[in-house]
């Protein structure tokens, strides 16, 4: 399986950089899985409603471009649908068992999501209403997606 996690910025936080690093390392044996980046886009203080949605549109094309051809996307979004870690794990392996090998998460930027991004998702999923910060979020998509793997193999994490 193939997974692509596209994402807007870099992680600033070394304790976060760690975590990715350690979680990437244990994905090894079960998927080959790349982190793609962007710059995020520089928002202006206090814009407009069509200022705002400008520069979400903009990052969202050069997300959107990053993107593997033929990709199932399922784009991170406080309004997508929430699931469990084992409702993932059961999207992850349905997906691989239809012939669906490559997965891209797309994580946006600090200011959110342009419409196009939602519209281009095969699936909106939510981590949470709580809001977190985009690259607390890359950390947490490794975990999760290092715990699917293990789930799907039935095999012991913290349990």
């Amino acid at each position: 399986m193939k997974i692509t996690i596209v994402c807007a910025g870099k992680i600033k936080e070394k304790y976060l950089s760690a975590g990715i690093a350690e979680f990437m390392k244990r994905l090894k044996p079960f998927a080959q899985v790349e982190i793609r980046e962007i710059h995020e886009e520089k928002m202006p203080d206090s814009p407009s409603d069509a200022e705002k949605e400008q520069v979400l549109t903009r990052e969202g094309k050069k997300l959107l471009k990053l993107v593997p051809e033929g990709s199932y996307l399922f784009v991170l979004d406080v309004f997508g649908k929430e699931k469990s870690s084992e409702e993932l794990a059961a999207s992850i392996d349905k997906l691989g068992l239809s012939g669906r090998s490559n997965i891209t998460f797309l994580i946006g930027g600090a200011f959110g999501l342009s419409s196009e991004m939602r519209k281009a998702a095969d699936e909106l999923l939510s981590f949470s209403r709580m809001t977190f910060t985009h690259q607390m979020v890359r950390l947490l998509l490794v975990e999760q997606i290092y715990r699917a793997f293990k789930i799907n193999r039935g095999e012991k994490y913290h349990w």
